[in-house]
């Protein structure tokens, strides 16, 4: 008996073993190209941010301040992208900079194309393809296809804040792969 009882314990824990090979395999994490553009010198482009942050100092009037994470350029016309990571499935984004986002989208569609995404993630691995993000383009913004909430829907704290908050599930949920044919779709449309 003891050794019939051995014998199905081990049947059952390699059944089980087998089970989870094969559920491992299935999670292969694909890699992507190599990357088309590196730091080569992550020192000196530390060093310049930091010089930045040294401009606007104590006692002046003006402050804050944000940049633009990509802008690509094409034969005159624009994709820009701004990053934000998620906390609690929402996004935060200063009320100045998508003031300012917005008149610029508006003030290049005037002259050229230019396509503004804000592009949500979480603790993201860019060089997998497979990786998601959640994204929305300025015009959706304009349009109130993405709610403009400026305090937490979802929380008790009813105060405004000078921030706007996206929530996930407003964004269009895309691959990195999928991102990368967004951008090249619209390279291509700029010829």
């Amino acid at each position: 008996m003891p050794n019939e009882t051995r014998d199905l314990i081990d049947t059952l824990y390699e059944k089980e073993n087998t089970v989870q090979s094969e559920q491992i395999s299935k999670q292969i994490i694909r890699k992507s190209a190599k990357a088309k553009y590196h730091i080569f010198d992550e020192t000196e482009f530390t060093r310049g941010r930091e010089v930045l942050g040294d401009l606007i100092v104590h006692g002046m009037v003006a402050s804050g301040g944000t940049d633009i994470d990509w802008l690509i350029e094409h034969k005159g016309s624009f994709i820009i992208l701004e990053f934000k990571g998620f906390h609690n499935d929402k996004i935060n984004i200063a009320k100045g900079q998508m003031i300012a986002y917005e008149k610029l989208h508006e003030k290049l569609n005037l002259a050229t194309k230019c396509y503004l995404y804000v592009v949500g993630c979480d603790d993201i691995d860019f060089s997998n393809p497979d990786s998601t993000v959640w994204i929305f383009e300025m015009s959706q913004w304009k349009t109130g296809a993405i709610p403009k909430n400026t305090s937490d829907i979802y929380s008790d704290d009813s105060g405004k804040q000078n921030k706007f908050i996206v929530y996930r599930e407003y964004m269009e949920e895309i691959s990195v792969e999928k991102l990368r044919q967004l951008l090249d779709f619209h390279w291509k449309e700029f010829e």
